[in-house]
């Protein structure tokens, strides 16, 4: 049974279950942002999410794993991390039941399923549905390579084509044609090589 959730803003229709919860979130409307941050002058609605923000000018990272031993800024950067030791998936989508462990990447998930693009570039309007992707096209107009392989010094504009580069000098070639058995270790040249067969069938 779904929780109840009566209180509900008028101002970004979110719900809450409690009404301290909602008075709280009433605060983030607020102009008037009263917690003042003495080094940068950044303001809050809230006394602990200034106290959240000055562990970032003290680089203090009070929460630590006990797993790992790395350490956050805040609670919830640990609680998050917890997940990745526990595998465990709370964020689920409602549309093809994937699960997730992080809210962030659920979000992230949900936007192939509406085929939403909210990020676009400024030069050539091509849009896209995660920052992170965003980031990668633009260095296609900078021209910027800023992965480069350390044995032969070739660049590259994205990570992925650097990971893929490195098979050749490994010598690795997990990309196998199924008529011949033939490896590859990139994509682009299994696919070429495919191309062959289809010829000597015509």
């Amino acid at each position: 049974m779904a929780e109840e959730k009566p209180h509900v803003c008028d101002i970004c229709k979110k719900a809450f279950s409690y009404l301290s919860c909602f008075k709280k979130h009433l605060l983030t409307h607020l102009e008037q942002k009263q917690y003042v941050c003495d080094i940068c002058n950044k303001s809050f609605s809230q006394k602990k999410f200034l106290n959240a923000h000055l562990l970032t000018h003290t680089k203090e990272k009070p929460y630590t794993c006990e797993i790992c031993n790395k350490a956050f800024f805040h609670k919830l950067g640990l609680k998050t991390h917890l997940l990745t030791h526990t595998k465990e998936k709370p964020h689920s989508c409602e549309v093809c039941n994937k699960a997730f462990a992080r809210r962030e990447a659920l979000k992230k998930h949900l936007l192939s399923h509406t085929k939403e693009k909210p990020y676009a570039c400024d030069i050539c309007n091509k849009a896209f549905s995660d920052q992170s992707n965003l980031k990668k096209h633009l260095l296609t107009h900078t021209k910027e390579k800023p992965y480069a392989c350390e044995i032969c010094n070739r660049a590259f504009s994205q990570k992925g084509n650097l990971k893929t580069h490195l098979l050749v000098h490994m010598e690795k070639k997990p990309l196998a044609c199924k008529i011949c058995k033939k490896k590859y270790s990139q994509p682009g040249s299994l696919k070429n090589h495919l191309l062959s067969h289809v010829d000597e069938e015509l």
